[in-house]
């Protein structure tokens, strides 16, 4: 481990001084200029709406609301009914019915140098890498992040608190297409020789069609999802994190200098560097406890802040829901807050993306409908709880201080009253935060990076999969995906890429279009899973 430690320091020392001389000349502001007006279509051709009644809605949120609505129905509301059966899963209560699968894997060796770590390894025997609940905690800290503190604030500036009720309707559905996809995963993932594991939408989608007869355009839609999925690794799941966590901490601690945006990209490198070498079994290992470190802060800090409005929370319930089907004048009337809800919780949970479904295909397990139990959990912790508290937090903020009137929000700023300035969601929330918890602006940051920190080894991960189904799994392809991945975190930290970011952060989006095809098409295949877990558990318990 040492030695690669000492590689990633040597590979970041010209990058360094690369980095930093683009920085002071400019360079990175050129691209971006020049980029940008093919970014711009990119995200439109992604953002493609149609006219219904006086509003324009993107194609690709209705694809994912009916897609997510159809399953819910479909599966008679796994979201509900099944949510007591994903908690016994997670806490392994069922752990004996998913035992080996006796398809003769053969036992990989213990190497620690190589990050293999001999708490995860050592049922390798069994098809998959990681536990259910190390499959869950890497999936989640690709979703929730900077979405969860600075897109909530905004969301509920743009659409009022009426927003926040057709955001958790969003996420309770949502919670069904991760329970499909995620199955999808596990059912037509590949597995090595030596127990490595490849799954996702690329595989199910290519072999998932292909035994419907449907060869062709499953290797189509596999190949074009793994091409957007690389894109959203580089772009979405890394410069974008890498660059805000930067700012947080630039801004947060008055650090001035071209080069500081350098220095912070390198160490986050560094760190990143050093997990993603490991591979899943890594990951999952730091996501395992990083997760639940950030919920627990975050979450803690929100019901300080609800506990200490506690004889406000019926208006503020009262607002969301007669916001939600009512909406004061000017938000846009009731479908253009629906509209604001539903975006917002489709971008933070990425249900229809299939990009979790990636991290869940590992799990060690022969039903494939256990894992997809669990990843039903998902959309609840990222948009249910987590954003819903952001959202009571930044409602009880508004109406002691009417710091901004709903509806004065551009982009991803809100107008504020006092100064006429306007400022970012992550801004808005930090003093939502820090008006009844001094100096939690400081917490706040930390947890940016640490969302930062998690969100982007995720995606290393997904990248890196859906980069090996392009190029093949030799040890060249690995590197050379790594080696980029790094250069990422270093060039999103250090410069002005906006044109980037907005290109591949549109490609996330873009990930819905293949996924949900194959969703509405192998739907029948997750139906025969369930049956079949749901029979195996019903068995163990006579």
């Amino acid at each position: 481990m040492k030695y690669r430690l000492l590689s990633i320091i040597l590979l970041f020392t010209p990058l360094f001084t690369i980095a930093q001389e683009a920085a002071e000349k400019g360079l990175d502001e050129k691209v971006n200029d020049a980029f940008m007006p093919f970014a711009s279509w990119w995200e439109g051709f992604v953002l493609t709406t149609i006219p219904v009644g006086e509003y324009n809605i993107p194609i690709v949120l209705i694809l994912l609301v009916i897609g997510a609505t159809f399953f819910t129905i479909y599966f008679k509301f796994p979201n509900i009914l099944k949510f007591p059966l994903a908690i016994n899963v997670v806490r392994g209560k069922y752990d004996d019915v998913e035992g080996s699968t006796g398809h003769g894997v053969e036992k990989a060796e213990v190497n620690i140098v190589d990050g293999d770590l001999p708490d995860t390894i050592k049922d390798e025997s069994e098809e998959g890498e990681v536990s259910h609940f190390q499959a869950l905690a890497t999936a989640v800290s690709g979703t929730v992040g900077l979405g969860n503190i600075a897109g909530v604030a905004v969301a509920i500036a743009i659409g009022g608190p009426g927003a926040t009720f057709w955001m958790i309707v969003c996420g309770l559905i949502g919670m069904s297409t991760k329970f499909v996809e995620c199955t999808l995963g596990v059912k037509y993932r590949d597995v090595g020789e030596d127990g490595t594991v490849y799954g996702g939408p690329m595989y199910y989608l290519s072999r998932g069609l292909k035994a419907k007869g449907l060869a062709g355009l499953g290797k189509v839609l596999g190949i074009i999802f793994a091409i957007l999925c690389v894109g959203a690794s580089f772009g979405g799941g890394n410069a974008f994190q890498s660059n805000q966590a930067a700012v947080q901490l630039t801004t947060m601690f008055n650090l001035e200098g071209g080069a500081i945006g350098v220095v912070i990209g390198v160490i986050l490198a560094i760190l990143v560097g050093i997990v993603i070498i490991g591979g899943i079994k890594k990951i999952a290992s730091v996501t395992e406890k990083i997760v639940p470190f950030m919920a627990i802060i975050y979450v803690i800090a929100s019901l300080i802040i609800i506990f200490a409005n506690i004889k406000y929370i019926g208006d503020a319930f009262g607002m969301i829901f007669s916001g939600a089907f009512s909406p004061e004048a000017g938000l846009g009337g009731i479908l253009g807050v629906i509209i604001v809800g539903f975006q917002r919780a489709a971008f933070s949970n990425e249900a229809g993306a299939g990009s979790a479904a990636i991290a869940h295909s590992a799990v060690k397990t022969k039903y494939p409908a256990s894992e997809g139990i669990v990843a039903l959990l998902e959309p609840f912790i990222d948009t249910v709880v987590i954003c819903t508290m952001t959202a009571l937090v930044i409602i009880f903020f508004n109406m002691d201080a009417g710091a901004f009137d709903y509806g004065n929000a551009v982009g991803s700023t809100v107008l504020l009253n006092d100064s006429g300035a306007y400022i970012g969601g992550v801004d808005l929330t930090s003093m939502a935060y820090d008006s009844v918890i001094p100096g939690f602006r400081y917490v706040l940051t930390i947890a940016i990076v640490l969302f930062a920190f998690s969100t982007m080894i995720s995606w290393s991960y997904y990248g890196l999969q859906s980069w090996k189904f392009l190029f093949g799994r030799g040890r060249t392809a690995d590197v050379i995906y790594k080696v980029l991945f790094l250069l990422f975190v270093v060039i999103g930290a250090a410069a002005t890429l906006d044109a980037v970011i907005k290109f591949s952060d549109a490609m996330i989006l873009a990930l819905v279009f293949p996924n949900m095809i194959g969703l509405l098409i192998l739907f029948p295949k997750v139906k025969e899973e369930l049956n079949k877990y749901i029979a195996a558990i019903r068995k163990s318990n006579t």
